[in-house]
């Protein structure tokens, strides 16, 4: 744990009270006014010293740290991509932060490409596995024995279990897939997507792969959530863009928000 993370998990508790929270969420694109009905404190990250700024349009670059359906939770307004500075580990100083706090696990979520017909626009899709197809690491570099983590449960099944759940309570359907990695910024082209739906892929984003690797290296739970945006390249008539992704992210949003909140309200 880096002695910026033990700094700024201090001014955090200074702000917003010392009890640990049980969760951290991540929130992809559509998602960013649910850290809006969290009851406590909000932080920016510009106060933050460290932390990155999340320089995509869509995010609100803001930690808060309080009450969401009952459980106490820490929320990420937004996340920095691979591709905005070419650094794979870009969240690892707040994950650090966030296991310091205490939280037992993380849940992220994005905006993806479907890669399935029968999960078009507007569905979830909790994701199974990953494939990291970039071939980026955000512990590249890390130099103790610890770099070396076992990911074969990085999906953490009782959190998918209790996520399920949680969208069959709200009678919110939600599709099980792979999400494969792309570094992004530009779109992938169709024979990329043909070649990763060969390898297994459901669905594709440039996100989330690195923050499940660093909870898990940082010893957290994880799980992540997809809202499906597009159908991926070649696969659809859609213009995809990161405005036609803003625009349709709200849909599968909003179903997201239901399926959390149910969750979060009766986490076991």
């Amino acid at each position: 744990m880096s002695r910026n993370a033990e700094t700024l998990t201090t001014l955090i508790r200074d702000r917003a009270g010392v009890e640990a929270p049980r969760l951290g969420l991540i929130l992809g694109s559509g998602l960013g006014h649910l850290a809006e009905q969290v009851e406590g404190v909000a932080i920016d990250y510009a106060d933050l010293p460290g932390f990155p700024h999340a320089g995509v349009s869509g995010h609100n670059p803001r930690l808060v740290i309080g009450d969401l359906g009952g459980t106490r939770v820490a929320v990420f307004g937004g996340r920095t991509h691979y591709y905005e500075q070419g650094r794979a580990d870009a969240m690892r100083l707040p994950l650090e932060v966030l296991a310091k706090l205490g939280a037992e696990g993380m849940i992220a979520t994005n905006a993806a490409g479907s890669l399935r017909p029968d999960m078009p626009t507007g569905s979830l899709m909790l994701l199974s596995d990953h494939i990291n197809f970039s071939g980026l690491n955000p512990l590249i570099g890390e130099p103790t024995d610890r770099r070396f983590v076992p990911m074969g449960d990085a999906h953490d099944p009782a959190l998918r279990a209790a996520l399920r759940n949680a969208a069959q309570a709200e009678a919110v359907e939600m599709h099980e897939g792979v999400y494969a990695w792309y570094s992004g910024p530009s779109f992938e082209t169709p024979a990329e997507i043909r070649a990763i739906r060969v390898l297994g892929a459901d669905a594709v984003g440039m996100s989330t792969v690195p923050e499940i690797i660093l909870a898990r290296f940082l010893g957290m739970k994880a799980a992540a959530i997809s809202t499906i945006t597009n159908m991926a390249a070649g696969l659809s008539d859609e213009a995809i863009s990161h405005d036609h992704t803003k625009a349709m992210a709200p849909i599968g949003a909003a179903k997201l928000e239901r399926v959390l909140h149910r969750f979060l309200s009766e986490p076991d």
